[in-house]
C-alpha cells in the first residue's frame, strides 16, 4: 500500500486518507462491487490487501473509489491517455506548390517542409504549376523537372500516387516510409542527393 497520501499537482488523483468524500461506492481489487462504504472501511479492506483506495471518479454521486496498486492504477490510465492520443490523430493529405524557374533557396525550403510533413505521418501532394509556354513542353522534360525536386527531399518515403497529369500540370503523392514499408522507399540515391545539393546560388529550377 502506498506511504503516499498527499497527491502532487499534477497528477489530481486522490488516494487514501487524502480521499474528502464521506462515502464512496467501491470496486474492490477484483473488480467487484463492494457497495456504499465509508472512507475508513474501504480503506481498512484496501490494507487488508496491500494496496491503495483511488477515487476514480470524483464527480460522481457519491465519488466512485477502486481498491489496487497506485503505481499499477498510474501505468495503465498513462496507456490508456497514449492509446487515445494515437487514435486522435488526424492525417492529412498536405500539398506543395513548385514551378519551373522555382531558385534553389525556396527548393531547399520547400523539400525541408515537405519532409517535415511526411515525418508527422501526412501525405503531402507535389504538383509542379505550370503556365503560358511550359504546358506544350515534353512530358519527359516536365516530368523530370519534378523529378529533381524529389530528389532533394532530406528524408526517406514512398511514392502512394505516381507521377501523372493535373489540370494545372503533373503532380506526385508522397507518404512516410514505416515499419516494413522501409522496403518500398525512394532510392537510396534520394537521401544522399539531398545531402549533396549543390550550394550554387547561380543554380535554377
Amino acid at each position: 500500500m502506498s506511504k503516499q497520501n498527499i497527491i502532487p499537482k499534477q497528477i489530481k488523483t486522490r488516494i487514501n486518507h487524502a480521499i474528502k468524500a464521506d462515502q464512496l461506492r467501491v470496486i474492490g481489487p477484483e473488480s467487484e462491487n463492494l457497495g456504499l462504504l465509508s472512507v475508513s472501511e474501504a480503506l481498512k479492506i484496501a490494507e487488508s490487501h496491500g494496496l491503495d483506495l483511488i477515487e476514480i471518479s470524483p464527480n460522481a454521486n457519491p465519488p466512485v473509489a477502486k481498491i489496487m496498486d497506485f503505481g499499477k492504477y498510474r501505468y495503465q490510465t498513462s496507456r490508456k491517455a497514449r492509446e487515445v492520443k494515437a487514435k486522435s490523430h488526424v492525417t492529412e493529405t498536405k500539398s506543395v506548390q513548385v514551378k519551373i524557374g522555382t531558385g534553389e533557396h525556396d527548393q531547399q525550403l520547400k523539400a525541408k517542409r515537405t519532409a517535415e510533413w511526411l515525418e508527422e505521418g501526412h501525405r503531402v501532394k507535389i504538383d509542379l504549376f505550370l503556365w503560358g509556354r511550359y504546358k506544350f513542353m515534353e512530358e519527359a522534360f516536365l516530368k523530370e523537372r519534378l523529378d529533381r525536386f524529389l530528389k532533394i527531399i532530406p528524408t526517406e518515403y514512398k511514392v502512394a500516387d505516381e507521377i501523372k497529369r493535373s489540370p494545372k500540370g503533373f503532380t506526385i503523392t508522397l507518404e512516410r516510409v514505416t515499419g516494413q514499408s522501409k522496403t518500398q522507399s525512394a532510392p537510396k540515391t534520394i537521401k544522399s542527393e539531398a545531402k549533396k545539393s549543390p550550394k550554387h546560388r547561380g543554380n535554377r529550377y
